[in-house]
């Protein structure tokens, strides 16, 4: 009990050194999952170890940070948060993320090379010892492509708040040049450039097809109430079409499979007496829905929309085709 106390207060003492803004009494409470007494006696605590805590105004209340950081005796690394770090590092290879994987590793590097010899040497057989009994399951899929140039002149664009400009080998006219606003990045099965040309609404640009792209000396900024994840959450998965009411009815041979399988970030799961479960979300992209359905069989019922429906049918018309014309053949 006694370990897992000092081991909360350090959590906290991390937490008031990460930020650079600070956090508020509330915001202390629900990042550690305490009451807001609870939160305010673990604030006291640290501050009689770290005397260095500042206190901010900020009306109508006041943030607690830790501006000098914490010393490395307080921030070494476990062999389980290193595992972590690598895993990630080759699951986002393993994708095809080459770039993102690239940065995972140079800060398992940084992280390694800032922790004290002795520690690393504590570290090291447990490191391995893990790493041996972890691995990755490869799922089928697509590659998604990501190339350092793009990647880097895109995030250069969003923090310089600068347009781009580059050819795009896809859409309905393939080597045009296009100038947009970028809005963020969507990593997936494959990964797109969210951005908006002149005064239009926020499409979706495959990396794959993004060419001599470069960064304009002219400003573009995307509206302040534009949020990345909930244009994400808008889409059952990339492709952003009409937003419709979802309503799926999981058989009961299914429904234990259905409670812990998350179709959508805002869905709402209920149980029913005969034992199936309904779910339902709002969202766009009915044909990816469509495709993922068809990995539950027989398990699934289409209460919701009609155009899921159709979708689906369709669907099964096409590979039925393709698979009859290659018995014929």
């Amino acid at each position: 009990m006694r370990h897992d106390k000092a081991s909360r207060l350090l959590l906290l003492a991390r937490l008031l050194a990460g930020s650079a803004e600070g956090l508020t009494l509330d915001e202390m409470s629900e990042r550690l999952e305490v009451g807001r007494r609870t939160a305010e006696r673990m604030r006291d605590a640290v501050r009689e170890v770290f005397p260095q805590m500042e206190e901010v105004d900020d009306p109508p209340t006041r943030r607690f940070r830790i501006p000098t950081g914490l010393d490395g005796l307080f921030q070494s690394p476990t062999s389980e948060e290193l595992v972590a770090l690598r895993t990630a590092a080759d699951s986002l290879q393993a994708l095809g993320a080459e770039a993102r994987a690239a940065a995972l590793k140079t800060l398992e590097q940084k992280i390694l090379s800032a922790t004290r010899a002795a520690a690393r040497r504590r570290l090291a057989p447990d490191f391995e010892a893990l790493l041996q009994a972890e691995t990755i399951a490869v799922q089928a899929g697509p590659r998604p492509f990501e190339d350092q140039t793009v990647l880097s002149t895109v995030r250069e664009a969003v923090k310089s708040l600068k347009t781009l400009r580059f050819r795009y080998d896809g859409g309905s006219t393939p080597g045009r040049f296009r100038e947009v606003t970028p809005y963020g990045l969507l990593f997936g099965r494959s990964n797109y450039l969210v951005a908006a040309e002149t005064e239009g609404e926020p499409r979706n640009w495959r990396l794959d097809r993004i060419a001599e792209i470069e960064l304009l000396d002219r400003v573009g900024v995307r509206p302040a109430d534009f949020s990345l994840q909930a244009y994400a959450d808008e889409s059952f998965g990339i492709f952003h079409d009409a937003i419709e009411d979802v309503r799926l009815r999981i058989l009961p041979h299914g429904a234990e499979d259905a409670l812990c399988w998350r179709f959508h970030a805002n869905q709402t799961v209920k149980r029913l007496e005969d034992g199936s479960v309904e779910v339902a979300f709002r969202a766009s992209g009915m044909l990816e829905l469509a495709w993922h359905l068809f990995t539950w069989g027989d398990k699934v019922d289409i209460l919701a929309p009609p155009s899921l429906r159709t979708t689906m049918a369709e669907q099964l018309d096409l590979a039925r085709e393709a698979l009859e014309a290659k018995g014929a053949a």
